[in-house]
């Protein structure tokens, strides 16, 4: 089994191990809390893991304890189980942040499936409660999100328990700090990008909407991963550096591509409908890049129809057709290509182990294509 496979493996025993220890505590307060820990369980089941192996492989990049082939295996690799159990912790502050992120946009999908707020209000509907069924879900929702954010510091705390140096305990957790806060202030500016964009001064909005996925997704996808991987191993500064450099382009570029995909991403691949992010009013990069390029007449439609929540699937195809005749898309793939490029360039000479320089790699290549 390749080292990604193995990894992910291990990461997924032990969100298991963890829910296991937590589901009798859940229990004993009362049945009723059966549904939190149903629906955390299947929303940690699934995911491309991408935190977890960017964790990984940071911590990977300044150790050089041997080939990635034997790296679990290895007896010189005693931190190990704090690795994995980091990385596990990164997943549960993803799941938090995915049910936030759905319970904000009024998504009604996730990977295919209701999102945790439609399960809750459909929970409200089986069981025949009073009151109003979506505010129910909705609050449910916030709960559950709040809840697997308080798991996921428990996690992170007993992972570091296990980390031999405890100067490097400290520097990990610091950088998890930091990621926590600009996840949420991203979180924050994309809803205000979304309220305000009218008085965006013209020409700033490209501009606004590269600050909201730096903050939103590039850092805390990538770049704050790989950056507590190599804080576990005692990363030099230099060695810290070339990380960043490598993950802040390459988070732009992978965030870049979600938003390609959610406004013509195949339904059936991504787990969410076609179009998704026009209904919900996202102001991206892609959408900004259109804007800029439209005739004002177009560019009023645009405006007018983006984020409502009624848009009819007639709607939905001439916005997309809209976006496609503006070359925004063709702009946005430069921009990717680009950054990607940038990231790559990073890793030429960088001060780490040749093993994880392929890996890291393979993964922006992977992550520059993918589908979903």
């Amino acid at each position: 089994m390749s080292t990604g496979g193995r990894l992910v493996d291990l990461v997924q025993n032990r969100i298991d191990e963890f829910l296991d220890a937590r589901a009798p505590i859940l229990a004993a307060i009362s049945d009723d809390t059966a549904p939190i820990e149903m629906i955390s369980r299947d929303f940690l089941r699934f995911g491309k893991r991408f935190r977890a192996r960017f964790a990984y492989w940071g911590w990977q990049s300044v150790q050089g304890t041997g080939s990635s082939d034997d790296i679990f295996g290895d007896s010189r690799s005693r931190d190990v189980p704090a690795v994995v159990g980091v990385a596990a912790a990164l997943e549960l502050f993803h799941a938090a942040a995915l049910v936030h992120d759905d319970l904000i946009d009024a998504s009604d999908t996730r990977r295919g499936a209701p999102s945790a707020h439609r399960r809750f209000e459909r929970e409200h509907r089986d069981r025949s409660f009073v009151g109003d069924a979506t505010r129910f879900g909705d609050s449910s929702a916030i709960l559950l999100g709040d809840l697997l954010l308080v798991w996921s510091d428990e996690l992170f705390s007993e992972s570091l328990d296990q980390l031999s140096d405890r100067d490097n305990a400290r520097a990990a957790r610091a950088e998890f700090n930091r990621m926590r806060t600009d996840v949420t202030a991203g979180q924050y500016l994309d809803i205000v990008a979304e309220a305000s964009w009218p008085h965006v001064r013209e020409g700033r909005e490209v501009d606004t909407a590269i600050t909201v996925i730096t903050y939103k997704s590039a850092k805390y996808s990538i770049e704050a991963p790989l950056a507590i991987g190599a804080s576990l191993g005692g990363a030099s500064m230099p060695q810290m550096a070339a990380l960043r450099e490598f993950g802040l382009p390459l988070g732009v570029a992978f965030q870049l591509r979600d938003d390609l995909l959610g406004v013509f991403g195949d339904s059936e691949v991504t787990g969410k409908p076609t179009g998704d992010d026009l209904v919900e009013g996202k102001r991206t990069v892609l959408v900004a890049l259109a804007r800029r390029a439209l005739p004002t007449s177009a560019r009023r439609t645009v405006d007018e129809l983006l984020g409502d929540p009624e848009l009819t699937v007639e709607q939905v195809q001439m916005l997309q057709e809209t976006i496609r005749g503006s070359g925004a898309i063709d702009e946005v793939e430069q921009l990717i290509a680009a950054n990607v490029e940038r990231a790559l360039e990073a890793l030429d000479g960088a001060p780490l182990t040749a093993d994880a320089r392929d890996a890291l790699s393979r993964l922006a290549d992977s992550i520059s294509v993918r589908t979903a």
